[in-house]
């Protein structure tokens, strides 16, 4: 019998060796077809009495990435349609489909053939968990190798088996770890964890795996044995006592209660560790099947997993445009930012010239990519090899000749237009004119950049985040007069550097900068409201920002926003600054001389390691202090969220971004907006526009016109839209539906 997505062969010992290789893919993962076919093969091996064993590998240089979520974002599809007729009937199929994967696994490890999993790459999600239910386990000893449950990173969890299994096999309090974070695990972590039973060469595992047949491996998990005891011992037991309140309280402390699938985790493995193995399994998928219920796997999924593929695919670039392969790039600027552009570039494989005014600054330039290199050889990231070879494609020079034959210029000089004006003349005079020139600026407007440069149509921004090096998004401006072709070659280099585009039109601030601003406005305003400064960081944090707005502000620097301030109020005029918080900026930074982390004076004191910053105590002096127990914590939180979301909003409705993806991913990506919410417009879609409209209303007359609402949200209101039926980013699909 002959099966798409896989290959079965048996050898003389009778040993079956199944083979995936899903064609027109480059990594496997799980459809519903996969998992038919998979059934298929094992009904068959287990009724031929000739088969002793099955070794399942992969024939593609990864094992799998797991599910493809798009299936479930299909099932959970039909479930709303189905539920809107029938909600009992929806509830039962959607339980019947979340235990879909979880019993074919189950049906495998019960078959009465023993099963060794052979894992010759990355292993991930449901790939890992049928790796679990196989009574065998053998992984390549190679850095390619990485296994993990990353669920929980996209509003799910393990829901086939993985919180049952692992607590089965590894010491409890690093099952809960693993599980709760995503981690990775190396072959040689799993196998200290007791979830892999051996490393070996790459070369030797196949037969590694058919060894472990040979040698007469049961067709038995241990949890099916009698006598089986827990690695950590019971769960009421001195251990467990020791453990599981702990753990509820860390979990709180890291989540803040914002990620129901974390929670839904504990109470897993919990309750299943007390119960038999199947009754485990199903508690598992009753809670598989509420949290599929929930706003924040809806939106998580879909912004995190969904999108996130289909942004970095190039779901954006123009069609009909030839894909660039790019055999040299120039930086212009030497200094952190280009020389974290530099690194990035030559860690893709890709020659780079870095250009500064003399020799000394772009040698320094290509310093820093040495000590990313050796901050990684360290780690065991790196060799001294791979140092070597990055650092010969990066060529440091003052000589614009040497820009000759770039197939794309990346601008990074200092943020002032006249100099920025100068070095795109210069290079202008060197390079082809079909070479694109893209510029790194983070608040000078691109159209007005693009004057200086002869051939506007070529001229695009590329707004890298800082550290270049760790940052995973990259906003792509396009000037008024920026063709098609600039924007598919700037789609293609982001992505070649594996980084995350967004394409932006033109503004101030672009699009991240402006949401950035308005949560550290908020926090400003707080400040001056008297609200005390650890409940203003601590709220942010509640409300699931990765790092406080005053913490934020020191990281950028105190005295860049009082630059963009005073620009902001030169361009625009005085009003458009509020004065109070333009008052409190120039306070910190003209009479008490505090500029942010980089001059170890800002909000917070930054004071010798091994000491760790702290609020500066005087903050507190600077304002009346309100009564921390008559502060509503939950409005702090809101009014973060809010402020952040509703910038969003007016930029969809300015037409500044037009992909409500971009909007969703690049706000999570580039400043961590609460990402259980799915993004900024999906913190909107999520509690609904009219539930939006209501409460903006209530922050409005509370605490001023930031919170005013465009008029995009009130007819969105009105129509009952959400952002991604307003701003369709299938509009393909949208007409097949009308057909």
């Amino acid at each position: 019998m002959s099966y798409n997505n896989f290959k079965v062969e048996t050898d003389a010992d009778g040993i079956a060796l199944v083979t995936w290789d899903s064609p027109g893919r480059s990594m496997n993962v799980f459809t519903e077809e996969v998992m038919n076919e998979l059934e298929q093969i094992n009904d068959k091996l287990a009724a031929d009495e000739a088969i002793k064993g099955v070794v399942i590998t992969s024939g593609k240089d990864s094992f799998s990435g797991g599910a493809d979520l798009t299936m479930l974002q299909r099932m959970l599809g039909v479930f709303r349609d189905e539920k809107a007729r029938d909600p009992d009937s929806a509830i039962k199929m959607l339980f019947d489909g979340a235990g879909r994967m979880s019993w074919l696994w189950r049906k495998i490890e019960t078959s009465g053939k023993p099963w060794v999993s052979a894992i010759n790459g990355t292993c991930m999600g449901g790939a890992f968990e049928l790796s679990l239910a196989c009574h065998g386990r053998v992984a390549a000893d190679s850095d390619k190798v990485k296994m993990a449950l990353p669920e929980v990173k996209v509003g799910i969890f393990p829901g086939a088996g993985g919180t049952q299994r692992v607590p089965r096999l590894a010491n409890a309090q690093e099952a809960l770890q693993m599980l709760t974070t995503g981690q990775n695990l190396s072959a040689k972590k799993a196998k200290q964890m007791g979830l892999v039973h051996e490393v070996v060469d790459p070369a030797k595992l196949v037969d590694a795996a058919k060894d472990m047949i040979k040698a007469g491996l049961k067709p038995v998990q241990p949890w099916d044995e009698k006598g089986f005891k827990l690695p950590s011992g019971p769960v009421y037991s001195a251990a467990g006592a020791n453990l599981w309140p702990p753990a509820i309280a860390i979990l709180r402390r890291e989540t803040y209660g914002n990620y129901p699938a974390a929670t839904a985790i504990l109470k897993c493995v919990y309750e299943g560790l007390l119960v038999p193995f199947d009754t485990a399994l199903r508690i598992e998928q009753r809670y598989f099947t509420e949290i599929l219920q929930s706003t924040e796997a809806a939106m998580m999924v879909r912004s995190l997993f969904v999108s996130l593929q289909e942004l970095n695919k190039g779901a954006r670039r123009p069609e009909g445009v030839p894909e660039t392969k790019f055999k040299k790039i120039g930086v212009l600027g030497a200094g952190f930012m280009g020389a974290g552009i530099a690194y990035v570039t030559a860690q893709a494989g890709i020659p780079v010239v870095l250009l500064d005014r003399d020799m000394p600054s772009a040698e320094k330039g290509k310093a820093h990519s040495a000590g990313l290199m050796d901050g990684r050889i360290k780690k065991g990231r790196s060799t001294e090899a791979d140092k070597e070879k990055l650092l010969s494609l990066i060529t440091p020079t003052d000589d614009y000749d040497q820009l000759e034959g770039c197939d794309l210029i990346v601008e990074a000089v200092f943020e002032d237009s006249e100099i920025k004006k100068g070095v795109t003349e210069k290079t202008e005079a060197v390079i082809s004119k079909n070479t694109t020139f893209a510029s790194n600026t983070s608040t000078i407007p691109i159209t007005g950049l693009a004057k200086n440069s002869k051939r506007p149509k070529n001229f695009i921004g590329i707004h890298f985040f800082s550290p270049v090096d760790k940052m995973m998004l990259v906003e792509i401006i396009m000037g008024k007069k920026t063709g098609d072709a600039a924007l598919a070659v700037a789609i293609d280099y982001v992505r070649a550097i594996r980084k995350t585009p967004i394409v932006v039109n033109d503004t101030r601030g672009f699009y991240v900068n402006r949401c950035v601003l308005r949560y550290m406005a908020e926090a400003f305003q707080m400040l001056i409201e008297g609200v005390p400064p650890a409940m203003i960081e601590n709220s942010a944090k509640m409300a699931g920002m990765p790092v406080g707005p005053l913490s934020l502000t020191d990281e950028t620097a105190i005295d860049l926003a009082q630059k963009i301030m005073k620009q902001t109020m030169r361009d625009l005029g005085e009003k458009a600054v509020p004065a109070d918080q333009f008052e409190l900026i120039n306070t910190m930074v003209d009479k008490h001389g505090r500029h942010g982390r980089k001059n170890g004076k800002g909000f917070y004191d930054y004071p010798a390691k091994p000491a760790k910053k702290h609020l500066w105590p005087e903050l507190k002096t600077l304002y009346p202090q309100q009564d921390p127990d008559k502060i509503d914590v939950e409005e702090l939180k809101q009014r973060f969220l809010v402020t952040i979301a509703m910038e969003a909003a007016r930029v969809m409705q300015e037409g500044i971004v037009t992909d409500p993806r971009e909007a969703d991913v690049g706000s999570i990506l580039a400043f961590g907006f609460a990402p259980y919410t799915g993004g900024a417009l999906s913190y909107i879609d999520g509690m609904g526009v009219e539930n939006f409209l209501a409460l903006s209303k209530k922050l409005q007359k509370k605490y001023g016109a930031q919170f005013k609402a465009p008029k995009l949200l009130a007819d969105m209101a009105a129509k009952g839209e959400t952002f991604y039926d307003r701003f369709n980013p299938y509009p393909k699909d949208a007409e097949k539906k009308a057909a």
